[in-house]
């Protein structure tokens, strides 16, 4: 019997938002051979979401898993975007569009999508979306509801109080991220195990970035474990805590899928050793003063002058995080080369308004313009 909702899924959830691409457009082979990889594994859990690759993400799981697999094998979640609409009817309407674009016939985890304190009560409450997902899951069109979250506890305490019949929500949990006081990991993951519900994770690896963390953390982890990888830490960590569905990974090549299942296939939590290493790694990490930016792209979408703000914080990233000067000037060149430079920035405020590590962008921007001349 479970203990909680969700504790005998396979910890290891395919995030379908960074898929392998050629020429800008999804690799489906390259995917279809990661789908097969993932399933042989006994690994059930893929996510993505309407507004991934403008719809492609969905039309690539149809291609990948819903047809070639049978439906009772694996479990699908997607999102509704709250802010993509000109109305309540429109908005609504994305159920209908997702479920056409994955073929899935039903969505088993659908989630009100990147809920913060303004979303909630100007967006979903206003447009009576709660309702609606209760509706759509007494029709059968959804197994399971829930939401993905960007803010703080109160919020989060606010939201599951007041919609106690809430199956389970999606939080941004990573040990880079666990105390910090933007991110708030720990004390989110708190609030929802205090009303009860299951989690799934996203973020684990914090966009990749504990896939290659600072060179004093490289250091800790490999004399705990030489043989472990770096992301196999961060996502091991998250899987090991109380109350999780699943940990999502945003896997982009066969490579990383084969790291993944190496160690998540049999998976077997943290020990007190591994988790000494880990609280050892927090604290060489709250020492580096990085853009703590997971590539999201949320902030491209609506800049007006196109500025390649992940590619730019990537750039400075690598001069903060490993001291190479040379090496992020020369990323930034290409990146503007591109796109526009950081001194473009018109200080709308948009980029700021959907970034879900709530970074201050506008003044990020210009400390890249300091620093890379332009």
């Amino acid at each position: 019997m479970e203990r909680y909702f969700g504790e005998n899924t396979p910890k290891l959830g395919f995030g379908l938002m960074r898929l392998p691409k050629i020429d800008g457009k999804i690799d489906i082979e390259h995917t279809k051979k990661m789908v097969d990889m993932f399933m042989e594994a006994g690994q059930t859990y893929f996510d993505t979401a309407y507004v991934y690759d403008g719809g492609e993400s969905e039309k690539a799981a149809k291609a990948a898993l819903v047809d070639r697999y049978p439906r009772e094998s694996f479990t699908l979640a997607t999102k509704l975007a709250g802010w993509v609409g000109n109305n309540e009817e429109e908005v609504k309407q994305q159920l209908k569009t997702s479920l056409e674009r994955t073929g899935a016939g039903y969505i088993d985890y659908y989630l009100l999508h990147s809920l913060n304190g303004d979303s909630y009560v100007n967006t979903y409450n206003k447009n009576h979306l709660w309702d609606f997902v209760r509706e759509q899951k007494a029709k059968g069109l959804i197994k399971h509801w829930g939401f993905s979250f960007h803010s703080s506890p109160d919020v989060l305490d606010r939201i599951l109080t007041e919609n106690p019949d809430v199956e389970f929500v999606q939080l941004q949990l990573n040990y880079a991220d666990w105390e910090n006081p933007d991110v708030a990991g720990r004390a989110n993951y708190e609030v929802a195990r205090k009303h009860g519900k299951s989690i799934v994770v996203m973020e684990p690896v914090k966009g990749g970035s504990l896939a290659n963390p600072p060179q004093a953390v490289q250091d800790i982890l490999k004399a705990a474990d030489p043989k472990a990888s770096f992301a196999s830490w961060a996502i091991r960590y998250v899987a090991s805590l109380d109350g999780i569905i699943s940990v999502l990974s945003g896997m982009s090549n066969i490579e990383q899928m084969q790291d993944n299942l190496s160690y998540m296939r049999d998976f077997k939590p943290l020990n007190a050793d591994e988790q000494t290493a880990i609280r050892k790694a927090q604290e060489a990490i709250n020492g580096v003063k990085s853009i703590p930016c997971t590539a999201c792209s949320y902030c491209t979408a609506g800049c007006p002058v196109g500025i390649p703000i992940p590619e730019i914080f990537a750039a400075r990233n690598r001069q903060l995080i490993w001291g190479q000067l040379e090496g992020g000037a020369e990323d930034y060149a290409r990146a503007t080369a591109k796109g526009g430079a950081a001194s473009s920035c018109v200080e709308c405020g948009q980029c700021e308004g959907v970034c879900p590590q709530h970074i201050n962008v506008i003044e990020k921007l210009h400390e890249c313009s300091d620093i890379f001349g332009k």
